[in-house]
């Protein structure tokens, strides 16, 4: 290869510093060996870099365009390095954070900010899922920790896991629907008669699983917890929600809750990971997820 750092670093300080006698005073080089590197550079690609006419070089636009990729490259070089270094301590490179729908995203951003300040050179990367897609983000690999994952883990993959909170449901509908003019507690058998609101599990190897509706009832399935909440709330059906997530929609008037017969039990979520994996970031959130469970949710 004809380019090399040593040679892209000469000529950005050059452009830097405005000649090669301050380009070799801040490399600590002599001007010679500067002028030496960049004549070499020219030579092996075989163009003008700098137009040497006037009174002090400069850059041709063969020069330019050089500097400005070397420059991407130099930054390159220097993020591999550090991530190179981070990693012998024993930081992963990257860390994948699965979260359930039914939590607010935002309530880890204050967490990352946190972590931003440990300087790990760890790249995050969040996602969603629901339902089982939680634990199937495990054993696809597809995630690294898992904030929300519901219910029990499945047998045969070694999670390991923790309880993070519950989150109590309630049966929400919009206040001119059938239901909401039916004395409480509802009972299956009117509920069973309307459309219900399900999201979609996002598991792609684990068995789906949902629930909140009734064996024959129809439904209309929507790919998350937000967009349930959207059309329950426009009037296409009825369901469970988050009690937390319906608060606004009943307090601004467009939902209304009811008892019924058969209430949901709150959601079991956990904090979960593969076992036998101890990388530091993955260690830092699963210490201070757990520390600040109760701020999750509203």
């Amino acid at each position: 290869m004809k380019l090399d750092l040593d040679a892209l670093r000469t000529l950005d300080a050059i452009e830097t510093h405005g000649s090669f006698a301050r380009a070799a005073a801040a490399l600590h080089r002599v001007p010679s060996a500067v002028t030496y590197t960049v004549r070499k550079l020219e030579q092996q690609l075989d163009v003008t870099l700098f137009d040497r006419s006037g009174h002090r070089a400069v850059l041709t636009a063969t020069g330019h365009l050089l500097l400005q990729q070397g420059r991407e490259l130099l930054l390159q070089a220097e993020n591999l390095e550090e991530r190179v270094r981070r990693s012998g301590q024993g930081w992963e490179t990257r860390l994948v954070i699965a979260v359930d729908e039914i939590l607010p995203l935002e309530r880890l951003f204050p967490l990352i900010l946190r972590f931003d300040a440990l300087r790990s050179g760890t790249q995050l990367q969040l996602t969603q899922e629901i339902f089982g897609g939680t634990w199937d983000a495990l054993i696809d690999h597809r995630a690294d920790l898992v904030v929300g994952a519901a219910g029990d883990p499945p047998a045969g993959y070694g999670f390991g896991s923790r309880q993070l909170l519950e989150v109590p449901f309630v049966f929400a509908m919009t206040p001119d629907h059938p239901l909401a003019s039916l004395p409480e507690p509802l009972p299956v058998s009117q509920i069973a008669r309307y459309r219900a609101v399900v999201a979609a599990d996002s598991s792609r190897r684990l068995p789906a699983r949902s629930g909140g509706f009734q064996a024959g009832q129809p439904v209309l399935v929507v790919p998350g917890v937000a967009a349930k909440l959207a059309a329950q709330v426009s009037g296409l059906g009825v369901g469970f929600l988050p009690a937390f997530l319906a608060q606004p929609s009943v307090e601004a008037g467009t939902l209304v809750t009811r008892e019924v017969e058969t209430p949901r039990p709150p959601a079991q979520l956990n904090l979960a990971w593969r076992s036998g994996e101890n990388g530091r970031a993955l260690s830092w959130f699963r210490g201070e997820v757990l520390r600040h469970a109760p701020q999750l949710t509203p």
